[in-house]
């Protein structure tokens, strides 16, 4: 034994390993410097802006000649970009528009320069509170050039969204590598909003060429002749078949409650009935917003941790050795080990982002479900079964207010929700891999079935006490024939003695219920329904 310790000794000794070793190997980092793409984001935005100021004033020209015209008092006005409320309008206008600027306020967090007009630092605060506000009005034509269902208005969108996506692409082609947290962050974000500037650029033309064709409608006020609510009232009217299962009195097997159950978590789409403006524009924002969120945790975390495992080198040893952990006494197995274990936390931590974002598009097609059940429900005057409760449907303050802040609330619970997800996911599956999976592979440090089976007494009495209870209340307690009670005397004796344990049960159960409640509130976090 003190030989092999005196082995122990001499091999991690720091004078010979610092003979040996006197400059450390390092892992080349990669610098990535700053890039100023050709087309200045400065000057783009000047620009942009004056040319989307011309392409306002003449919309609001167009708007005005339209309403003084004959047969035209219908002609919605340009303060109202798009009727949330019109079912039968093309929603691929708006559904992009929002895209684009939610991307673009999604990067104002990280973006050195909240505003392209200006440097400062020293305010950045303030001028990200402007950029709030500047965003939206610069893609608001985009959006206009689209209500008055007019070729001008075609042409125009059709202008700017070139112009939008032009220079977009020009500047990720010039810069595709940037500083920010991983050099192809930014370049991998602005993904979604090159595909909707990219479907802008060509519905605007498509919508000009079928209203040349005169087979796009010209007005607003043709949406509630459109052949779309006379289908839709003909499908909820239409007798439907008893089924099998509704005709039996028989209660559904196992199977079929399992497949029941699934289903109603797998969102499909259904003949006619559309869903309105404002749930399309909601689903696609807290898709983009999965996408980002899960981008940034990626993009700021592995990187940094396989540069990390790429570094690991002998040194390690030592480093353990320090405090007192010793994983073998051969240093490359010990390199071999940290490796390993370093893969492992990438692993998990990858799953956990994998396993978060699953969640989150399991829960939004449970909602676009549900959304569609009430949808159907108040449509056919069911309104007990939606609310449960009898009341009468009219506009409320309570009510806009939520109606107008639900598709940006949805994507904030969306991104908070998947950040505390991926967090307790990470941890969860770091306990199952390190206190589980491995020592039950390699047969050691079992430390965690250790401390349970040293419980093993504590447990047993527990489940003893909880079946002595049901059995002693089923068979002792309770008379069979008349249903009433029995054995009053050691009932309450029983009832005393048992009180100390039946703490101990609480408190599990307690600890049981808030883990379980916990993990529920997480799942569902972005649910808005």
């Amino acid at each position: 034994m003190s030989a092999t310790e005196d082995v122990a000794k001499d091999y991690y000794d720091y004078p010979d390993w610092n003979m040996e070793n006197a400059v450390p190997t390092k892992v080349p980092v990669e610098v990535i410097p700053p890039c100023d793409p050709t087309a200045d984001d400065r000057l783009y935005h000047i620009c942009i802006s004056a040319i989307s100021l011309v392409v306002m004033l003449t919309l609001a020209f167009l708007a005005r000649r339209m309403k003084l015209a004959d047969g035209q008092k219908r002609v919605p006005g340009l303060l109202s970009p798009v009727n949330f409320l019109d079912h039968t309008q093309h929603k691929g206008l708006a559904v992009a528009v929002f895209g684009v600027l939610f991307c673009k306020l999604f990067g104002l967090v990280i973006a050195p320069n909240p505003l392209p007009f200006t440097t400062d630092q020293a305010n950045k605060q303030y001028w990200i509170i402007v950029s709030l506000f500047y965003y939206p009005v610069l893609y608001f034509p985009l959006l206009a050039c689209g209500t008055l269902r007019n070729p001008v208005g075609y042409v125009l969108g059709s202008l700017l969204s070139w112009a939008h996506f032009g220079v977009l692409v020009w500047q990720k082609a010039d810069c595709p590598k940037t500083p920010e947290i991983y050099k192809y962050y930014s370049l991998l974000a602005s993904l979604p909003q090159i595909c909707c500037l990219a479907f802008l650029s060509f519905q605007y033309p498509l919508l000009l060429f079928k209203g040349l064709k005169r087979t796009e409608k010209t007005t607003a006020g043709e949406d509630l002749s459109s052949s779309y609510y006379n289908d839709y009232v003909k499908n909820i009217l239409k007798k439907k078949k008893a089924s099998k299962t509704s005709t039996s009195t028989e209660k559904p097997t196992l199977v079929e409650r399992i497949t029941d159950a699934v289903k109603s978590y797998i969102y499909t789409p259904e003949e006619v009935f559309r869903f309105p403006l404002k749930l399309a524009v909601s689903g696609v924002v807290s898709f983009t917003a999965l996408y980002q969120m899960a981008l940034v945790f990626v993009a700021s975390v592995v990187p940094t941790l396989q540069i990390i495992r790429q570094g690991v080198n002998e040194d390690i040893a030592f480093l353990l050795a320090g405090f007192n952990v010793v994983l073998s006494e051969d240093r490359a197995e010990v390199v071999r080990i940290v490796v390993h274990y370093m893969w492992c936390v990438e692993v998990c931590y990858l799953s956990a982002i994998t396993l978060s974002c699953s969640v989150n598009l399991v829960m939004l097609m449970r909602s676009m479900i549900l959304h569609r059940s009430n949808l159907k429900g108040l449509y056919r005057g069911d309104i007990y079964n939606v609310y449960n409760c009898q009341r009468n449907i009219r506009p409320s303050r309570p009510a806009l207010v939520c109606w107008m802040g639900f598709t940006s609330f949805q994507s904030a619970h969306i991104c908070l929700g998947m950040l505390i997800q991926t967090i307790v996911f990470f941890l969860c599956l770091l306990i199952a891999v390190f206190l589980i999976i491995i020592p039950i592979f390699h047969a050691q440090n079992l430390m965690l079935f250790k401390v349970l089976g040293n419980m093993w007494p504590f447990w047993l009495l527990l489940f003893s006490v909880v079946v002595v209870q049901h059995v002693a209340t089923r068979f002792c307690f309770i008379k069979k024939c008349t249903g009433t009670l029995d054995n009053r005397g050691s009932l309450f004796l029983l009832t005393y003695l048992l009180f100390p344990v039946n703490v101990l049960i609480g408190v599990v159960l307690g600890a049981w219920r808030l883990v379980i409640t916990a993990l529920f509130n997480i799942v569902h976090l972005g649910r808005m329904d």
